[in-house]
């Protein structure tokens, strides 16, 4: 009997928790492995919570649990990222991330992506129906035109620090006296020359984003996304009265790894969500050799889009100089055979990363700078020796040797001396290590995994019919307002008609005191 009433508690609670679910659309269609393990680890939080989920993904599984339904977007064309990044094209001394070259960037992110026949039949379905979506924002304000299809509420998912546009699609733009912009490596305080570069970074970042990147956002919701409103029957509405109504931007950051700027409430920072808790074991053999590492090992990898393997040869082998020279043992996230390996220096083509940061003996990674990598060099207490080429990589890095638990290696062809110098200063100076694990409890000390803040505004957010109480007022204030421009020109109106006056009564008494002498 007892068994049978345990039985049934369970099977009732189960279906208690499937009826609580939500149907949810994620949209990650970054083709890009590091875009990924955001996606995956939104996707893990939400379906663990109970949830149905419907992801739009150019990376399709094969075994799908009964709550993931799938969206194959591999067929989008993302060669131009993928072409671009690469560690080639900055040792050449090319911008990897050019403002001035984004226009095939932003046809990938928004074009190629909406004309993904999946995609379309997705938003074809009038019988489909969503109660929340989550898109992460590259560049992609026609995503949020989904959340109006579908008719639900939609939250912006980024993948960055806070910076002046995503914070703008929910608030007023952030102050650039101290808040460095999406394309900027600068750390404040500034200096003056940094101060006006700053200003001039945010005036010509909004002035691409009005002028150019709105007209071809505009051009993809009429001729992409319209068509499937008005099949809806919905009334078609401007694509600027619908971009600015997302309900929150859930933030891939945290104060330990940033900057403690200042957020609206629509803003939720949960950085380093997509780390599990719990750490998986290492592979046998890495387990072995990080375990009879006595010296400590030092982790070096560039990360899952840029490859090691598209090093110059003369740089390879000045880096398997500088490694071999060492007394520690070195793992280095390689892609291909490397030959001649000195006998400390061990490669893997894919490296299980936070099981190898979580060993007590890894003492040091060397990494390209990425907003994962650095979140996981926090969250497992490590300083790092960052080695940035593209993106925000120069800002997580130059915020994490301003933070003290890192230094800044530049790429080049005789970058050799400069890392052997970082590493030995590392060796030296037990600062940085102590920087690491202070950060690290600060990184941890909040009261809930940050996937289940996660899920808790997710569901918050749908539970309140779009968070309208979290939706700023500053969105709905013209900026000459927000500027008091009709305050300063009704002050100069007043001073004008007071020098009319004063004027006519000096004229007048003029007059008076030449008619009184005459």
């Amino acid at each position: 009997m007892m068994k049978k009433t345990a039985y049934i508690l369970l099977v009732l609670t189960t279906l208690s928790h499937i009826c609580d679910g939500y149907k949810i659309l994620t949209v990650f269609p970054m083709a890009m492995p590091s875009h990924q393990i955001l996606a995956k680890g939104v996707v893990k939080a939400l379906l663990e919570a109970g949830h149905e989920v419907t992801q739009l993904t150019p990376f399709p599984d094969k075994n799908l649990p009964p709550n993931l339904s799938q969206v194959d977007l591999s067929a989008v064309d993302m060669s131009f990222a993928t072409q671009r990044l690469n560690v080639t094209t900055v040792l050449n001394g090319q911008d990897a991330a050019n403002l001035f070259e984004f226009k095939p960037f932003i046809e990938m992110t928004n074009r190629n992506v909406f004309q993904d026949s999946n995609l379309q039949k997705l938003m074809g379905d009038t019988t489909q129906t969503f109660d929340v979506v989550i898109a992460e924002w590259m560049f992609s304000d026609t995503y949020t035109a989904l959340g109006y299809l579908f008719n639900c509420p939609f939250i912006w998912f980024s993948t960055v620090e806070p910076h002046s546009i995503i914070v703008s699609m929910i608030d007023e733009n952030t102050n650039p006296a101290y808040v460095p912009s999406l394309m900027s490596s600068n750390v404040p305080p500034y200096d003056f020359i940094n101060r006006v570069k700053e200003l001039f970074m945010q005036i010509m970042t909004w002035g691409f984003q009005t002028i150019y990147f709105s007209r071809h956002y505009n051009e993809v919701y009429a001729e992409l996304i319209v068509p499937h409103i008005i099949k809806r029957g919905k009334p078609v509405i401007p694509l600027d009265d619908i971009k600015y109504n997302a309900s929150l931007v859930l933030g891939n950051s945290h104060v330990s790894l940033g900057l403690p700027t200042r957020l609206p409430q629509a803003y939720m920072p949960i950085g380093g969500y997509h780390i599990d808790p719990e750490v998986p074991p290492l592979p046998k053999d890495l387990q072995n050799l990080l375990d009879n590492a006595n010296n400590g090992l030092i982790y070096f990898s560039m990360g899952s889009i840029l490859k090691s393997k598209d090093l110059p040869d003369v740089l390879k082998k000045d880096l398997l100089e500088t490694l071999g020279s060492l007394k520690h043992t070195v793992l280095w996230k390689f892609e291909e055979v490397l030959p001649n390996l000195p006998p400390n220096v061990h490669i893997v083509h894919w490296a299980p990363q936070q099981s190898i940061l979580a060993h007590p003996n890894c003492i040091l990674f060397i990494t390209h700078g990425g907003l994962l990598s650095t979140t996981e060099a926090v969250h497992f207490g490590k300083p790092i020796i960052g080695i940035p080429v593209f993106g925000d990589q120069f800002n997580n890095v130059d915020r994490a040797v301003k933070k003290g638990f890192a230094m800044r290696v530049d790429l080049a062809y005789n970058m050799k001396d400069k890392l052997k110098a970082a590493i030995n200063e590392f060796l030296r100076d037990k600062r940085y290590t102590e920087k690491a694990k202070e950060l690290s409890f600060i990184y941890h000390d909040r009261p809930v995994h940050p996937s289940k803040e996660l899920v808790h505004w997710v569901e918050h957010v749908v539970k309140t019919g779009g968070a309208p109480h979290l939706r700023s007022p500053a969105l709905d204030v013209p900026v000459y307002q927000k500027l008091y421009l009709d305050l300063f020109a009704l002050v100069l109106i007043v001073l004008y008609v007071l020098k009319k006056i004063a004027v006519k009564i000096f004229s007048s008494k003029k007059v008076v005191k030449k008619q009184k002498k005459n």
